[in-house]
């Protein structure tokens, strides 16, 4: 078995290799993958049998040896289930003291302090999608990321320690760049908890003077409503409220944005007014996530929410542009019609200078049933897009609507094994043939 294989780890284990076999330097290749910060091979070896908990030559186990490099990822991989039961209130502690120990004295220092090296320390950015969003040093031949903060505070978690407000916080702050892990934690975790206590403490913060604080709410807000694992009916309307009052209120726009991001995406009686109130604001990001105030799912949209719409189609921030896309898709049309005014807004956003804008576009034409000559024509010339998305989105759309191009479309998407096998784009062509021999009888779901 060798890390950086999943495939290969996962064949070997499924034929019987042993999960805790040696890997080059003689210990459990499970190590290996914790060495070379391999969550998804420390995962599957995890899942497969291997021992995290095992004591190894020099007295530690694989997974303080994760807690040692930092990752979040590679300590989630490995603290496998039920660890709080698992594992005796020493081995608990010990890992727990170790990251403390980290996140405290800082990740230079202590590279400074075990290697004995000088100079500076090389600096990356970590961004896995399926992993870290993290800084990672390296000094003297050593590699470790600055996660320590968010892998004490899922450690805490996990055993059942829940320290305070203010210490959980001071471990984001450092860390607010959108995505980190050690901001993602701390937030994650936060929303996670209920009680009074904690609502008070929690939105004490919407006074801070610090805008940095009100965005770490505002975040932690999101995963209570969005994220949440704990029965949550009573808090929803209490946060919905608290929301509301918030947004009427901040005048911060990037604190506005993060705010109305999870406002928008609940039922509030104000919705639609708060969003009419800053689809003319001087920050782009505060006008697109009203556009998703003002058009909500499950809603009729007003005429003035479609007049406010219309007005930004021509909206100079691309962002902007891609959520009135967005919001003029057929799951925010209750009565699934697509109205002349807004088919025309499509068309003009399918021409936009902007990739991201074209294909929130032809997503939303795509999902009506529109067979006008004008939809048509728009489709046909995304064939000839260079993005391959585009050109399978249009294909799609053709297959769709029964067009005797469609035969065509698919031959200009490429090759179809290049997407993943769960779009369900790629089975338009095997619908329009079924059609075709079915004598036109619809075989769409």
């Amino acid at each position: 078995m060798s890390a950086g294989d999943t495939d290969t780890v996962r064949t070997c284990l499924e034929q019987g290799a042993a999960p805790d076999t040696p890997g080059p330097d003689g210990l459990p290749v499970l190590c290996t993958a914790v060495a070379g910060f391999d969550h998804l091979i420390a995962e599957i070896l995890v899942q497969g049998g291997a021992d995290q908990d095992r004591e190894l030559p020099d007295g530690g186990t694989p997974l303080l040896r994760a807690v040692d490099t930092g990752s979040p990822a590679l300590v989630s991989a490995l603290l496998g289930e039920a660890p709080r039961l698992r594992l005796p209130e020493a081995s608990r502690r010990e890992l727990l003291d170790l990251a403390r120990y980290w996140h405290e004295t800082g990740v230079v220092k202590e590279l400074r302090r075990r290697t004995g090296a000088g100079g500076p320390a090389a600096r990356r950015r970590i961004d896995d999608p399926h992993g870290d969003t993290i800084d990672e040093f390296s000094l003297g031949g050593h590699t470790v990321r600055d996660g320590h903060g968010a892998v004490l505070t899922h450690l805490e978690w996990a055993f059942g320690v829940f320290p305070p407000l203010d210490e959980v916080l001071a471990r984001a702050l450092p860390h607010a760049r959108e995505g980190d892990s050690n901001w993602f934690a701390a937030a994650y975790y936060l929303g996670q908890r209920r009680g009074p206590r904690m609502w008070s403490e929690l939105t004490s913060l919407r006074q801070h003077p610090d805008p940095v604080h009100r965005r770490f709410l505002a975040q932690v807000f999101w995963h209570r409503n969005f994220l949440g694992t704990v029965d949550r009916a009573l808090d929803v309307a209490q946060d919905v409220d608290f929301l509301a009052s918030w947004a009427r209120q901040e005048p911060d726009g990037r604190v506005l944005a993060a705010v109305l991001d999870v406002y928008a995406g609940q039922e509030h009686p104000e919705q639609e007014a708060i969003g009419l109130r800053y689809v003319g604001h001087p920050d782009p990001g505060v006008r697109g996530e009203a556009v998703f105030c003002v058009s909500r799912e499950r809603a009729a949209r007003s005429d003035a929410a479609t007049a406010a719409l219309l007005g930004l189609v021509h909206d100079p921030e691309p962002e902007v542009r891609a959520s009135v896309a967005v919001a003029f898709a057929q799951r925010f049309t209750p009565d699934k019609r697509l109205e002349p005014e807004v088919r025309d807004a499509l068309l003009v956003l399918v021409r936009d200078e902007t990739l991201r804008v074209r294909r929130h576009a032809a997503e939303s034409l795509s999902g009506y049933d529109d067979r006008s000559a004008p939809v048509l024509e728009a489709f046909l010339a995304l064939l000839n897009e260079e993005d391959p998305d585009l050109r399978l989105e249009a294909a799609w759309a053709l297959a769709r609507r029964d067009h005797p191009r469609t035969e065509e479309a698919y031959e200009r998407v490429g090759p179809l094994d290049t997407f993943s096998e769960h779009d369900h784009r790629t089975s338009g062509l095997w619908h329009y043939r079924a059609n075709r021999e079915h004598g036109g009888a619809s075989h769409w779901t």
